[in-house]
Parts: structure tokens; C-alpha cells; sequence
């Protein structure tokens, strides 16, 4: 599939998703949503990827926000009730993508590029990086996903300071709150990214699906329920050749060779 808004490229185990929209600071409209849900689905069935990485082209910017020059047109209470959720169910799609995600924050992050960023398994971000959800300036609130997931990540407290005064923060005040992972200077990103993505791409495929069922799954369940989903997904990695290899591996004290299954 050609692309428009996006550009997908795959070295060896690792798949980059680069949100191209340079004349708007990567701003995104509905379109670039759906292109990012076009290429994780293709990345999906591809099993020579292991870990996909998101993130902006340039050096400004990871995802400056939705496009407000189209959001400023106005859309009417069901027209938006409409398409809303389509952008969100986009977010649960990367935020549930049974191969880790991360999130290669390169720049500014605000509205829905912080959405985005929040939706992925792991942060990083330039120490240049500006991130926050403003929508509340333009009288309006996060749609995708901002208000469920910022609290479950930094706090409800926090969350609801951030989103009611719109403010802005830094690369470092993030990662004080714990909304990213890990802060580096912007010419030490690409080595940061690539140093986590090379550990988890030496990972059991399976067990790495398995784990982030575990935790996103148990994450919105009471405890005994979660324990279940964990037990489930324990029980599931223990039916793999990728369990047999990495445990003869361990004993054999050399490197296991996962193969997905």
C-alpha cells in the first residue's frame, strides 16, 4: 500500500512508522490514522518483525496534535460522535498490537501526540521534547484517549492538572511523572531507541504477546480476575518451542534462537 501521511520502513526485526506531515509539525487528521492502522496491519502478519518503533520526521516534532486547521472546520455533536471513536479504537489498536511498541519521541508531543505516544509500550523522548494535552484552550477536551490513559499512567492528581490547565511540559517533568520512559539529548535518541529495541527483539515473540496481554488486560480487571489472565498466559507459553529453547538455552548457557511459536 502507498502511503501519503506516513512512511513504513523495516530493518531486520524492527518496523518504523514515521508520521510525515513536516509542513504541519506531523499534525495528524483522520487520514493519518488510518494509514498507521493500515501499517501495523501489515506489520502484523510480517514475522520477521519483532518491535515496531513510532515516530515523526524531523526534528521538531513527534506528533504536534490533530490538524487544527481541518479540526477548525466544526463538525456537528453525532458527526463527531461518529468518527471519534474510530481514531480511538486506532489507539487501542497500537496500545494492544500483540508486537511491543515504542514510542520515539523526537519532539513536540502535544494533544493527540501525546495520545499516541501514551497508547505505546515504551517512551522515549529528546530531551528537547514538549508534551501535554492543551485541548482544553481550544475548548475542547482529549478524544483519543488522553482522559482515560494519562491517569491510569501518572495519576489521577496529576492527570486532571494537566488536562484542566492545558499546560505544557518538558521531556524531564515527564519523565518525573512517569509519562515517559527514558529523557536522552537529541543526538543520543536514535542509539537510546535502538539499544531497547535490540533487547526486546532477542526476546521470545510469544512471550513477549503474552506479557503485554498479561499486563494490558489485567491492568483494567479486579485482582483475582487478572491473576486469571496471567495464569492463562503463563499456561499459553508454556505449550511453545520458544519455552523449550530458552530454557535448554539457560542450561546450555549459550543465546536462544526464538522462533515465534
Amino acid at each position: 500500500m502507498s502511503y501519503e501521511d506516513i512512511r513504513l520502513e523495516k530493518s531486520g526485526s524492527v518496523a518504523t512508522i514515521t508520521i510525515d506531515r513536516p509542513q504541519v509539525l506531523n499534525a495528524i487528521r483522520f487520514q493519518t490514522m488510518l494509514e498507521i492502522q493500515q501499517a501495523l496491519r501489515d506489520i502484523e502478519t510480517d514475522e520477521s518483525i519483532r518491535v515496531v518503533v513510532l515516530t515523526g520526521a524531523g526534528e521538531k516534532a513527534f506528533i504536534s496534535g490533530g490538524d487544527i486547521s481541518i479540526m477548525a472546520r466544526g463538525q456537528g455533536y453525532i458527526e463527531t460522535l461518529s468518527e471519534v471513536p474510530k481514531g480511538q479504537a486506532i489507539c487501542s489498536e497500537i496500545e494492544n498490537f500483540p508486537k511491543p511498541v515504542i514510542a520515539r519521541i523526537n519532539g513536540i508531543a502535544l494533544g493527540g501526540g501525546t495520545e499516541v505516544a501514551l497508547s505505546c509500550d515504551i517512551r522515549i523522548a529528546a530531551d528537547t521534547a514538549i508534551l501535554g494535552l492543551p485541548e482544553i484552550k481550544l475548548g475542547i477536551i482529549p478524544g483519543y484517549g488522553g482522559t482515560q490513559r494519562l491517569p491510569r499512567l501518572v495519576g489521577m492528581g496529576k492527570a486532571k492538572e494537566l488536562i484542566f490547565t492545558g499546560d505544557h511540559i518538558s521531556a524531564q517533568e515527564a519523565l518525573n511523572i512517569g509519562l515517559v520512559n527514558q529523557v536522552v539529548a537529541p543526538d543520543q535518541l536514535d542509539a537510546a531507541v535502538e539499544k531497547i529495541y535490540q533487547k526486546i527483539a532477542a526476546r521470545g515473540p510469544v512471550a513477549l504477546h503474552m506479557a503485554k496481554v498479561a499486563l494490558n488486560n489485567g491492568a483494567q480487571a479486579d485482582l483475582r480476575t487478572a491473576l486469571e489472565i496471567e495464569a492463562r498466559c503463563f499456561s499459553l507459553c508454556f505449550g511453545t518451542q520458544d519455552r523449550v529453547e530458552g530454557m535448554n538455552a539457560f542450561l546450555e548457557k549459550r543465546k536462544p534462537a526464538f522462533k515465534g511459536y
